[in-house]
């Protein structure tokens, strides 16, 4: 019984679950293994765990009587004296029941029965103590670093969490077993089964949050982040905008000699962050979006596609493309804009772009012909839906219609044959 009560023990370790709620659970599972095995004792069968006793016993409530007994539910007084000699008839005495006779198949059962309510622990716990920091930011620790497919296992508060390779940052200095670094909680999968906590390195409101732990005034809303862009290792570019005119939303980001920037970059294994002044003007946006190009004009040539050209000094251009097309790319996702940029000089003919011209306007598309057919044949097309729609409706009333014709003809039909037979009954009596 020792190896029982060291079992349980270990066993609620592993799954963080008490002893005592553990023990709740076996009890359950034992009354239930216990009910199939002795059917017809079913409100009589008690269970008795007590681990600072190290006592696990299981009992047949039987009833006193004076006759002779009908099943196990009953004792006779003579063999109840024997047990406790204070025993009278109306009474009750417990027979204690032998688990090892239980069988295997209650065995089994309750052994299922044990692994459901754990999963289902577990399930709780996992869903109390990560679903509120969902799409938050958290701090773990480094415990394995698998090198084949380079999964890195981490713990949070005694649980396991796994972080992919595609949801960790390139060369991250701080990937090393022991080091704690910042994960984002990215979503909780399989809440109603079993919980699955995805985490990730790579998200670009890892970013967000971090600037919310290092600044006060983003995690009291002073100031606002109002947009992220990221290549994860690489660079980040954030807009962030001051509801308090007299708070300079950039500097505070940056902080005090820098420190405040400096421990979010060191945290993403130092990668590069541009913190850009949010503009409720598209073009200005945009043109600071570029930085650390510099931009003389900005021109949206569609609102509704979103799609725009930036003119850039001849110097600049390679500048505002960056490295692989990063500076654009960032700049595009920060946005949400199509940049289309060119230099101020055409680089073969050396004439100005048109955009820079005081008198420019954005060319509006004609409507061609073929455009004005297609809009046509829409219309007509629609009209023609709609017209089959009116036939359907009206087939369907009249296939209704018909069908009620025909549930009357067969009622009309019955009553005919019911008059039938009446009609042949009563010749058939007057024949008599």
């Amino acid at each position: 019984m020792d190896n029982f009560f060291d079992a349980l023990k270990a066993l609620g370790e592993e799954n963080s679950v008490e002893t005592e709620q553990l023990i709740e659970k076996v009890k359950s599972a034992m009354l239930k293994a216990a009910k199939r095995a002795y059917p017809h004792s079913e409100d009589r069968i008690r269970v008795e765990i007590d681990p600072a006793e190290k006592k696990f016993s299981m009992y047949i409530v039987q009833e006193i009587i004076d006759d002779e007994p009908i099943d196990e539910n009953e004792i006779n007084i003579e063999q109840a004296k024997l047990v406790d000699p204070d025993a009278v008839v109306g009474g009750t005495i417990l027979k204690e029941i032998d688990i090892s006779k239980l069988g295997r198949m209650a065995a089994l059962s309750a052994k299922q029965s044990i692994k459901g309510d754990l999963r289902e622990i577990n399930r709780n716990q996992m869903l109390s103590k990560f679903e509120s920091k969902e799409h938050d930011c958290i701090t773990v620790k480094v415990s394995q670093i698998e090198e084949g497919r380079g999964t890195v296992t981490v713990d949070y508060d005694g649980t396991e969490l796994y972080l992919f390779r595609n949801e960790q940052i390139p060369n991250d200095s701080k990937m090393q077993v022991g080091a704690t670094v910042k994960v984002y909680i990215t979503g909780i999968v399989g809440k109603t089964k079993k919980p699955i906590v995805k985490i990730s390195r790579t998200h670009k409101d890892l970013v967000k949050r971090l600037f919310e732990l290092e600044v006060p005034e983003i995690y009291d809303g002073t100031i606002e982040i109002k947009a992220v862009s990221r290549e994860a290792g690489s660079r980040t570019k954030m807009a962030v905008w001051s509801k308090d005119p007299n708070v300079d939303a950039i500097g505070a980001c940056i902080g005090t000699k820098m420190s405040r920037i400096t421990a979010v970059v060191n945290e993403l294994s130092g990668e590069k962050i541009d913190i850009i002044p949010w503009s409720e003007k598209p073009e200005e946006f945009i043109a600071r979006a570029l930085a650390p190009a510099e931009v003389l004009k900005t021109v949206i040539t569609s609102a509704e596609e979103k799609a725009c050209t930036v003119i850039v000094p001849n110097n600049q251009l390679s500048l505002a493309i960056g490295n692989k097309g990063q500076n654009a790319k960032l700049a595009a996702k920060l946005t949400g804009f199509k940049i289309d940029i060119k230099p101020k000089t055409d680089p073969l003919t050396g004439e100005t772009a048109p955009e820079l011209s005081a008198d420019f306007v954005v060319p509006v598309p004609e409507k061609t012909e073929e455009t004005v057919e297609n809009a046509v044949d829409t219309v007509e097309n629609t009209v023609d839906t709609v017209e089959n729609a009116v036939d359907t409706v009206e087939n369907t009333v009249e296939t209704a219609e018909s069908t009620v014709d025909t549930v009357e003809n067969m009622v009309e039909t019955v009553e005919n044959m019911v008059e039938t037979v009446e009609n042949t009954e009563n010749t058939a009596e007057s024949e008599e």
